[in-house]
This record gives structure tokens, C-alpha cells and sequence, in this order.
């Protein structure tokens, strides 16, 4: 049975954490869902991890519903979440067009980033699930920082989270914030928190599909490289070049053949 907004928050209310990551293709999807995770994430993120835009803000919502629908034909199992891509949510009719696009295409719930009260109230008061983003948000941020090191920006943030909450956000991913900032809005919230960069104790996790699989050259502080799959493929592409190249690839046992009779027929002709 496909997880729901209420399996997320009876997570938080049973402290058992809850797993989330990016998504952006069917084969991942699949092993994704196969491996258990509560929520896939068809992030803006694709722009510039799988379509080599130089930043989030370059993705469409072509873009975004191209990837979704092929995530979807490989969730069964997993909470599907979509990002609200940038400029997609201006006013309320305009970010409830996108909200019911996104649905319409696979999504469970969508999200969008920053302080959109208004925003929030009237998807959820028109029954969208929708899950917010403070922090870091790289819609509105040109360049990756830790958000909430002071007193007065750490407030805002808990206030800010507090008024999403009540405007009726389903979850919230919290971005690149000090981890006693993110203990200290999960705590003061109903709904689950996911952090990415927001240390040990929001609800739950969420990382880059590419950065946790070791795709991406170098390491992320907030992440880690749990696969090597990046080493892994070079290797692989480095091998097939060779063989190829020194007709070690294919062998006998690649090729299929003609019945001796057959070609004995078409070499008749052609010889």
C-alpha cells in the first residue's frame, strides 16, 4: 500500500526517522521504491545534477513533469513529492496550476520554497499536500550557505516555519541551517521535518541522489558517498573503450549466427 502524509507524521510521532531522495529516472525509481524509502523526490535539483543547466532556477515545468512521469511509472510503494519550479508560483491561481499539474502527472504532494504563507493556505485549502523549504533555498539564493547562524535569521526561520505550519504545509525540508536550529523547529512543529545539511535531529533525511552515490566528484559536508558508483562507471566506460578498441569486445558468444544452409544460399549469390 502507497505511503501517505499520515504514515510520515505517525513517523515523527513514533520518532522513527523518515527517508527521502532525489529522483529523476524509472530505473532509479524502481530500485529506489524496491529499497523502502517513504518519500522519492522529483527535485529542481534535476537542472543541474541531470540536465547540466548551471543553476535550479534554469528548470521548467516541462522539465519537471518529463521527469515526474517517468518516476511515477516506477513508484509503487513511496510518498511521490515534485518540486514547484521557479517563477511557477507567483500568486495563488498560477501556483495552483502548477500544484494541479504536477498531481494530474504522478505527484503526491508538491513543493516550493520560502516564506509563501498565502501560498501554502490556499493549495492546501484546495486539497494540495505541500510540503515546505526553508534554509538555503536555491530559487532564491544564488550561492550555497548555511542560513541561521545568527539570532535575528534564526528566528525568522522558526517563525517562518511555525506560520507555514498553521497556513497548512504538510512537511518541511530544511536546507543548509545550524542542527541546533533544526532540533529546535522539529521540535516546535506537528509536522515532519526533513534536513539536508540541518544536522542530526530533524524527523528525517534527504540527500542528492548523485551526491550519495558517489557520481559527483569531491564531498559534500552534509552528505556522504555511500555507493562509489561514479568510480564504478568510469571503470566501466574506461574497459568497454578498450576492448572495443582492441577487439577484445565483442567475442563469439555476443554474435548470433545464420543457419549454415542459409548462408550457404546467400553467399551463392553474393560471392
Amino acid at each position: 500500500m502507497a505511503k501517505t502524509i499520515n504514515d510520515l507524521r505517525r513517523k515523527k510521532q513514533n520518532a522513527q526517522k523518515i527517508t527521502m531522495l532525489t529522483c529523476y529516472d524509472y530505473p532509479t525509481a524502481v530500485l529506489q521504491d524496491q529499497a523502502g524509502l517513504d518519500v522519492i523526490f522529483v527535485g529542481d535539483s534535476l537542472g543541474t545534477n541531470e540536465l547540466g543547466y548551471a543553476h535550479e532556477t534554469a528548470v521548467s515545468l516541462d522539465d519537471i513533469r518529463h521527469h515526474l512521469k517517468a518516476v511515477r511509472r516506477g513508484v509503487k510503494q513511496a510518498y511521490l513529492l515534485a518540486d514547484m519550479p521557479f517563477k511557477t508560483y507567483e500568486n495563488p491561481e498560477m501556483a495552483l496550476a502548477t500544484a494541479q499539474d504536477l498531481i494530474a502527472h504522478g505527484a503526491d504532494g508538491v513543493k516550493l520554497e520560502g516564506f509563501q504563507e498565502e501560498i501554502v493556505a490556499y493549495l492546501h485549502n484546495n486539497g494540495i499536500e505541500v510540503c515546505g523549504h526553508l534554509g538555503y533555498t536555491p530559487q532564491s539564493h544564488n550561492k550555497a550557505a548555511v542560513q541561521g547562524k545568527t539570532f535575528d535569521s534564526a528566528k525568522k526561520l522558526v517563525d517562518g516555519a511555525v506560520s507555514l505550519q498553521h497556513a497548512g504545509a504538510s512537511m518541511l525540508v530544511l536546507e543548509l541551517v545550524p542542527e541546533e536550529l533544526g532540533k529546535l523547529i522539529t521540535g516546535k512543529l506537528a509536522i515532519p521535518t526533513i534536513g539536508i545539511g540541518a544536522g542530526r535531529f530533524t524527523d528525517g533525511q534527504v540527500l542528492i541522489v548523485q551526491d550519495m552515490l558517489g557520481i559527483h566528484s569531491g564531498q559534500l559536508r552534509h552528505s556522504k558517498n555511500f555507493g562509489q558508483v561514479g568510480e564504478m562507471m568510469l571503470n566501466a566506460f574506461q574497459t568497454y573503450t578498450r576492448e572495443v578498441e582492441t577487439g577484445e569486445f565483442p567475442q563469439p558468444a555476443n554474435a548470433r549466427n545464420m543457419k549454415s544452409e542459409e548462408l550457404e544460399r546467400l553467399l551463392k549469390i553474393y560471392s
